[in-house]
């Protein structure tokens, strides 16, 4: 076989890779919306307080957060593929665990495994992703979380429906769950089967991350607590700070989150033009101007420009961080997991700290803070700024030495 022959055989195989890990991302993000919509269900089903409720979803970001470590090592012993296939058939299916809790004890254990499933599959497929992405020699990871949040539309849309129709959780979920695997289980079959080689030292079971990426988990911790302040609160300061209807304040929180979604589906032409660093640069502060306008607002509309904006802005900062970190060194599902783990941190840290502090000051004062943070990813953007990153300038970087990059299967 010739050399172009070949060339153009691997160029489709990545093509291929690349709609493949978008299908995965998708499925993931639809497990996600379909969990979140059936929450008050699940609650009552438990028969557990508000704080209670609380304290089981902490344990979602506490199993993530104990679990993404070892996705590593999974990879290196099994092969990429085969990793995410059996990852992502437990995420999928741990979606049926929550809503057979009867109590506040297994609702805990349940969310454990749920978060558990879910980091160790969100770390594997970010991987595959930023391989993909090295390989193309252009940004696709913003694309790719907006494959994610349109799952996560559709999912939240299906369980919208299933609880419009009161129907049992157990039996939503359950379908659910069986149809994610299957779409899980086929969109797996094309991604890219990396393996580690033979003399090859497999990755540590728990390791702190490496410096790199603690300062670009930095940059996602902010724009994380952006977003989860926004998604659990914007609603409410509507209603409660300018007086709403809760119609109109529940759009705001679905506008904020279409304006994400589109804003990370378009995000790559962006970065691929002008760069990671100004994108993100650029994306704080419009973000910031979008909290500027949430804190001075008097009247919804303005509130709501402010979120769309905060939203738009903040988008694509997350994936550019993932593909930071997978850029940034020789072992990209150790660094991706180190990002992957400051971030969930802060999504959990988000919500809680806002109502605390509007509790003893105000929800206006919570949204300064929010601010804030904001400006600190326009402030942090050069960290990602990579050695081996993709639109680290206005073009493309070319890819590491082979050494750098996993080794493939023929």
């Amino acid at each position: 076989m010739s050399e172009v022959a070949y060339d153009q055989g691997e160029r489709r195989e990545v093509k291929r890779a690349r709609y493949a890990v978008a299908a995965v991302f998708a499925v993931h993000g639809a497990v996600t919306g379909s969990f979140a919509t059936r929450v008050p269900w699940i609650q009552d089903h438990a028969s557990v307080s508000a704080g209670q409720l609380g304290l089981a979803l902490a344990f979602t970001a506490f199993g993530a957060a104990c679990s993404m470590p070892l996705a590593g090592r999974i990879t290196h012993r099994f092969g990429s593929r085969t990793a995410l296939r059996g990852l992502m058939a437990l995420w999928t299916l741990a979606l049926i665990l929550p809503s057979l809790a009867p109590n506040l004890l297994t609702l805990c254990l349940a969310m454990f495994a749920y978060g558990a499933t879910s980091g160790m599959a969100d770390v594997a497929m970010n991987a595959l992703g930023v391989e993909v992405e090295r390989r193309l020699d252009k940004s696709i990871m913003s694309g790719l979380h907006g494959m994610w949040s349109t799952g996560a539309l559709i999912g939240s849309a299906a369980g919208t429906l299933a609880a419009h129709l009161g129907s049992d959780a157990r039996l939503h979920h359950a379908l659910a769950a069986a149809s994610l695997t299957l779409l899980g289980l086929l969109a797996c079959r094309w991604v890219l089967d990396l393996q580690s080689a033979e003399d090859e030292e497999p990755p540590p079971r728990f390791t702190l991350p490496p410096r790199s990426a603690l300062l670009i988990g930095a940059v996602g911790f902010c724009a994380v607590f952006a977003e989860g302040a926004s998604l659990d609160w914007s609603a409410v300061y509507l209603r409660d700070q300018l007086g709403t209807s809760d119609g109109l304040a529940a759009a705001s929180t679905t506008g904020f989150m279409l304006t994400m979604a589109v804003a990370r589906l378009v995000g790559d032409a962006v970065v691929n033009r002008f760069g990671a660093v100004r994108t993100v640069r650029v994306g704080g502060v419009l973000a910031t101007l979008g909290g500027l306008l949430i804190v001075v607002a008097r009247n919804p509309a303005v509130a709501m420009a402010g979120f769309a904006l905060l939203g738009f802005g903040i988008a694509v900062v997350v994936p550019l961080c993932f593909a930071a970190a997978g850029h940034s060194g020789p072992n990209p599902s150790q660094a991706i997991a180190g990002v992957a783990t400051i971030t969930y941190t802060s999504g959990l840290a988000a919500p809680s700290a806002i109502g605390g502090l509007a509790q003893v000051t105000s929800l206006v004062v919570s949204f300064g803070l929010v601010t804030v943070l904001t400006c600190g990813v326009a402030a942090l953007a050069r960290v990602l700024r990579t050695g081996g990153g993709i639109g680290n300038g206005n073009r493309p970087a070319v890819s590491p030495p082979a050494a750098a990059v996993p080794h493939a299967k023929p």
